[in-house]
């Protein structure tokens, strides 16, 4: 261990694992309980494992209320800053609390009570942040579906949840288009074999939705009249959300995430993670459909007593590549979080950072990134052109919070590129081989987690168990299997080098796609890479290389390729067999940012690859797909002869 990890990062860490429960009933005192944590570890039946049993609470109140009831009811709680449509709108958490408890009052008036489910197909409005608050106060459950997700998919997580009422925007607005809402959400409540008993409608005035009278109410309508609802208490171990996340079947997983867990877990890393502190600006350039708009958008900041910002709009575009900065002067934000991807797109757009220039920026402190591996040429430039920490960290959907990272509150620790730094408290991460033996410092294996997972993650997945074990618990009894591999270096830091099915094997050598991304992105003329295996009747894979470049740089593609080939060859060695590079405008991705590789790679080997519902852009793969397919075809096979 570095001799900086003795210190309290390194006593938090051995006190969470030594004694886990009087780690967390310690975090426990930074919520407010109705019925206060007795128990703080239900292990009777592994591997289930539930947090805080027979705790009562509301994570409404604890977001909302306690800091009105504090007597700071006028601090800014929502800002919500939307460039796509010019509106600007602040909400202190006493006016934020009293809409909620009204469009409560609302769900209520239609028959929701406790337990019941509530489908969320919004965009980025404030509505979308007070609907989600207004389930959790009357201890209902939401399930948020990104908004403009196809019919289909809708389809699934409606018949899935089984919500007793659906709430909806009547559109989305995207890189200056209008996104009618009406045609998907009609779709999918005419495939789904569940119907809710009514819809609520967000009338936006860019596109209103054609109401029917014997389904559906405008939200001002619903409020109407509306009595506002109190907080009800619900026992710490019951659901607050469903999030869907895809699953290798076609059918999403639903993660579950409980009431107790969740609201402790949050409100601590907020203040040991990320640094931040009640009245502070905390900005998570995501959005609600998504783990970190739920997390990091919605809930810890409030639960903090932080003002937290809902931004809708892009990195670029809205209007150019400082949007970003633009929100930072203007909201004097202290910590934003966003992801490498966008950072990426920034710096495509201005690589020099001249739209920085000019803008003041001291008010921020830190600079997070998850959600995709930040490579060190991002982290680099991030640092260079921001002069603030930038700091990686490593999570999922399922765990709801970070797993690795730099903890800025606890202790800052040294950052080393490529790396999100070390685990976070509460989790047991170890790297293991094929049997499950702990890997040697420096060697890569698959990325574990030893049971129980601490407060927030999911307990398990909405109504299949069986599924929950089968997709998580079961290669590695006694851990979760978090589907990513990596290393542990001889300081404890970890290094995430992608989904272990982006670990591809050349001729029995089995390499990592991210160290060969990690080597293409070093190249000055390239501003986001990617690197997948297709298959070959010789070797088993080989690597293929994607590039985009800079904008404003010019480049000769053979030209390029051959030194991207040849930097891959110098620093990782020829046994990578990486011989082809191609330059592309653009990589498909999900909404989220990450990177299509897997469905990439099947499409490159010929086969039937559905396009996955949680892409941005089709397009992108569609001009993308006759690189993919004509690869034999264009430099032929590579696996006539093994590799020098």
């Amino acid at each position: 261990m570095l001799t900086v990890l003795m210190g309290e990062y390194q006593r938090a860490y051995e006190r969470s694992v030594a004694d886990p429960e009087a780690f967390w009933r310690a975090a426990a005192g930074l919520i407010d309980w109705v019925t206060p944590p007795g128990r703080i570890l239900d292990d009777a039946a592994p591997p289930f494992y539930r947090w805080f049993p027979g705790a009562e609470l509301n994570t409404c109140f604890n977001a909302l209320d306690r800091h009105v009831d504090a007597g700071r009811g006028d601090q800014p709680a929502l800002i919500h800053d939307s460039p796509v449509t010019g509106a600007l709108t602040t909400y202190s958490y006493r006016v934020l609390r009293d809409e909620v408890a009204v469009f409560a009052g609302a769900l209520r008036r239609l028959g929701v009570t406790r337990g019941d489910r509530v489908v969320l197909y919004v965009a980025m409005v404030p509505e979308a942040v007070i609907a989600m608050l207004a389930c959790a106060r009357l201890g209902a459950v939401h399930s948020v579906v990104f908004g403009g997700f196809g019919a289909r998919e809708l389809a699934a997580r409606i018949d899935d949840a089984r919500p007793r009422v659906v709430v909806a925007t009547s559109c989305g607005i995207e890189a200056g288009k209008v996104l009618p809402y009406q045609p998907m959400l009609d779709a999918a409540l005419d495939a789904a074999t569940h119907r809710p008993e009514r819809c609520v409608i967000v009338q936006r005035p860019q596109h209103l939705f054609e109401l029917r009278p014997d389904r559906d109410l405008s939200w001002d309508d619903a409020i109407d009249g509306a009595e506002p609802a109190e907080c009800v208490p619900v026992a710490a171990t019951d659901p607050l959300y469903i999030l869907y996340t895809s699953g290798t079947t076609g059918k999403p997983k639903g993660v579950v995430r409980d009431n107790g867990g969740h609201a402790v877990a949050l409100r601590w890393s907020m203040r040991s993670v990320f640094d931040t502190a009640p009245g502070e600006v905390y900005w998570a350039a995501s959005d609600v459909g998504w783990v970190v708009g739920h997390s990091y958008i919605v809930y810890a900041p409030l639960l903090t007593g932080a003002t937290t910002i809902l931004y809708e709009g892009k990195p670029v575009g809205t209007p150019d590549a400082g949007a970003f900065w633009r929100v930072v002067e203007q909201h004097r934000v202290t910590t934003m979080f966003t992801a490498p991807t966008a950072i990426r797109a920034v710096k495509k757009e201005d690589p020099s950072g001249a739209l920085l220039r000019g803008r003041d920026l001291s008010s921020l402190r830190h600079l997070f990134l998850a959600g995709e591996r930040l490579d060190p040429q991002t982290y680099a430039w991030a640092s260079d052109l921001l002069s603030v920490p930038v700091i990686d960290n490593w999570w999922q959907t399922e765990t709801g919070w970070p797993i690795a990272a730099n903890p800025r509150g606890l202790e800052p620790l040294p950052i080393k590129a490529g790396s999100p730094s070390v685990p976070v408290p509460g989790f047991r991460v170890r790297v293991v081989d094929g049997t499950g033996r702990d890997m040697p410092a420096g060697e890569d294996g698959a990325i574990v987690i030893d049971l129980p997972l601490p407060p927030g993650c999911l307990p398990t997945l909405w109504g299949d168990d069986e599924r929950f074990v089968r997709s998580y618990l079961t290669a590695y009894p006694g851990t979760y299997l978090t589907g990513d591999g990596g290393r542990l270096d001889e300081d404890g830091y970890l290094y995430v080098m992608g989904r272990t099915d982006d670990v591809i094997n050349v001729a029995g050598h089995r390499l990592s796609t991210g160290a060969m991304e990690e080597v293409l992105a070093g190249h000055p003329a390239v501003a986001e890479c990617a690197v997948i295996g297709v298959a070959d009747p010789l070797k088993g894979q080989l690597p293929r290389g994607f590039v985009v470049l800079k904008r404003g740089v010019e480049a000769d593609p053979i030209g390029l390729e051959e030194e991207l080939v040849a930097m891959v060859r110098a620093q990782i060695g020829a046994v990578a067999a990486l011989r082809r590079v191609d330059v592309v405008p653009a990589l498909p991705k999900t909404r989220s940012g990450k990177i299509l590789r897997r469905t990439m790679r099947g499409i490159a080997d010929g086969l039937d690859e559905p396009v996955p519902s949680t892409i941005d852009d089709p397009s992108v793969l569609d001009r993308l797909r006759p690189v993919l397919v004509n690869y034999p075809a264009a430099h032929g096979s590579e696996g006539s002869a093994p590799s020098s």
